[in-house]
């Protein structure tokens, strides 16, 4: 498995895949891996010949109170998971690699984004969209898994490629729990006991309806 850092590297590197005919297959991430990522690693792998797992802890799609500071990182620990996977390719970029001095674009989905989980993250979904976008640019994916249980991004990426006409496939994951049905997540490490406990409410009135 590679670690690239560079954009121009892997832009470089993916294009050539594609001329190859290969089929690219890209799993967009924050990093710190839990079973979740790693199932969507094992799906990529299952329908690409070339997986790219992609690990940027985006600063746009964060507010001004959340926690872009003390989300967990941890780049070795993450690299060590992706290589057993059978990763290709792990693009871990700087954020000024991927957002250059005065950068001023974004991709905004005025409808989608509006509700559940938009309304307590205004401008949340559009600093998705527009990482989304520009890795999909960057990486010349056939394909690009997500996983279904942020629901509401995933209606946003597959609306955005719609709409934009971008030339891949949105595939999307089922939910991946854990033992007590809690879905997996990266920021589950923030929840105390009764936090898990009222997180796993919701869950469990479902599957007793």
């Amino acid at each position: 498995m590679k670690l690239v850092t560079s954009v121009d590297d892997v832009s470089e590197l993916t294009r050539s895949w594609r001329e190859k005919g290969q089929k690219i297959v890209l799993v967009p991430t924050m990093g710190w891996f839990h079973e979740g990522h790693l199932s969507l690693m094992r799906m990529a792998r299952n329908i690409g010949t070339r997986v790219i797992v992609s690990l940027f802890v985006n600063p746009i799609q964060f507010g001004p109170k959340e926690d872009l500071a003390a989300y967990p990182r941890d780049l070795e620990r993450d690299r060590h998971l992706a290589e057993k996977e059978a990763v290709d390719v792990l693009f871990a970029p700087a954020v000024s690699d991927m957002f250059g001095q005065n950068f001023q674009t974004r991709v905004s989905l005025n409808l989608l984004s509006q509700g559940l989980c938009g309304s307590n993250r205004p401008g949340h979904f559009d600093g998705v969209a527009t990482i989304v976008s520009k890795l999909f640019h960057i990486t010349h994916p056939n394909c690009a898994v997500f996983g279904q249980k942020d629901l509401q991004q995933l209606a946003i990426i597959r609306r955005m490629v719609r709409d934009l006409n971008f030339d891949v496939e949105i595939v999307g994951h089922p939910i991946v729990r854990e033992r007590d049905g809690l879905a997996m997540s990266s920021r589950n490490s923030y929840l105390t006991g009764d936090d898990r406990k009222n997180a796993l409410c919701l869950y469990t009135a479902i599957i007793h309806c």
